[in-house]
């Protein structure tokens, strides 16, 4: 065999190979959506980046973008926002709530639904937690009721907390209540009760 034939083959063996890598990994991207979706979170510790991830991979596999309020992210080419976030002192974080009351004119009619991760000392979420955290604190925020909302469980990693909140939990053994599964089936929930 001639080195240039040699080469040709080896490259084109090596290519098929690559193109059958390439589409075997596009399983596992999720179908296009025409509209686009996004979770806006803030976070103290991570659980609520881990819902807000598990609730866009409910959405029919990860349709939505997942954004850290942190991040400051411009939402306006979205159709469809969800927003939530951990809480601490009955309230989401002070950049969550600047953010939802700086945007929430244009926000208003795109936000289709809430979430909230508390500790809540352990104990099962109820009526109480929708009320206090999403009827009374993110739907006043941004001026909307009556849509999907959902209050998870979360989790204590105090190797994570700041060294004052540390210590203010010093009481409190490490945890972890918060259910991929159910964050989820919320992400199902929201598009199924959009769905016309």
């Amino acid at each position: 065999m001639k080195r240039r034939q040699f080469f040709t083959l080896g490259a084109a063996g090596i290519g098929s190979i690559a193109l059958t890598k390439q589409a075997q990994a596009l399983e596992y991207y999720p179908a296009a959506s025409d509209k686009k979706w996004a979770v806006l979170y803030s976070t103290w510790c991570g659980s609520s980046r881990d819902a807000a991830v598990w609730i866009s991979e409910g959405m029919g596999g990860g349709i939505a973008d997942v954004y850290d309020v942190r991040e400051q992210p411009d939402l306006k080419g979205f159709d469809h926002i969800v927003a939530g976030g951990s809480i601490r002192g009955n309230a989401t974080s002070e950049e969550l709530q600047g953010f939802l009351k700086k945007n929430s004119g244009w926000m208003k009619g795109k936000i289709r639904a809430f979430f909230a991760v508390c500790g809540n000392m352990g104990q099962p979420v109820g009526p109480e937690q929708t009320t206090d955290f999403i009827d009374n604190h993110l739907a006043i925020l941004c001026d909307v009721t009556e849509i999907p909302s959902r209050i998870f469980l979360g989790r204590i990693t105090k190797s994570l907390m700041d060294s004052e909140t540390a210590k203010m939990m010093e009481w409190a053994e490490d945890y972890d209540h918060l259910k991929r599964s159910e964050c989820m089936a919320f992400g199902r929930e929201i598009l199924t009760r959009l769905a016309p």
